[in-house]
């Protein structure tokens, strides 16, 4: 029986210092979900571009966003869509009473290989998506520098 025993020593944590042990223990208990939980994240502007050798064609999600509050920005290559959003809701239960808004602004920017002929850009809104058509500007064009 005296061959099963161990002897305990207090000190041999200390030793082998792991000041860090259960410090995953610590962070799955601390849980932020239940504060965060009636947050309503608004999705950003989800995007779809698409090319053919002569235009690009990008469709944007953008639900719930009247046409005139979208503006579309075109500079060479790059395009930035911006749309304000407005959101109202009023509930009204007996003598309870609730109103919430949110306003804000989503925007998304992104560049494209080819510059883009800003004269011929075509929008349109429906159904909560935004489709543009994106010509390319042709590689023709050309300045002349004279040397002098």
């Amino acid at each position: 029986m005296a061959n099963h025993l161990t002897r305990f020593d207090p000190f041999s944590d200390i030793a082998r210092f792991e000041a860090l042990n259960g410090i995953e223990d610590w962070f799955r208990d601390f849980q932020l979900r239940p504060a965060l939980r009636d947050w309503n994240v608004e999705p950003r502007i989800k995007l779809d571009v698409s090319e053919t050798d002569v235009a690009y064609t990008v469709k944007a999600e953008i639900p719930g966003v009247k046409k005139e509050d979208i503006k579309v920005d075109v500079e060479g290559g790059v395009v930035s869509i911006t749309a304000e959003l407005k959101h109202e809701s009023e509930v009204k239960t007996g003598k309870l009473l609730r109103t919430e808004r949110s306003y804000g602004e989503q925007r998304r920017s992104f560049t494209l290989a080819h510059d883009i002929d800003d004269a011929k850009v075509v929008a349109s809104y429906a159904d909560g998506v935004l489709s543009l058509s994106l010509p390319k500007k042709s590689g023709k064009e050309s300045k002349h520098i004279p040397i002098s």
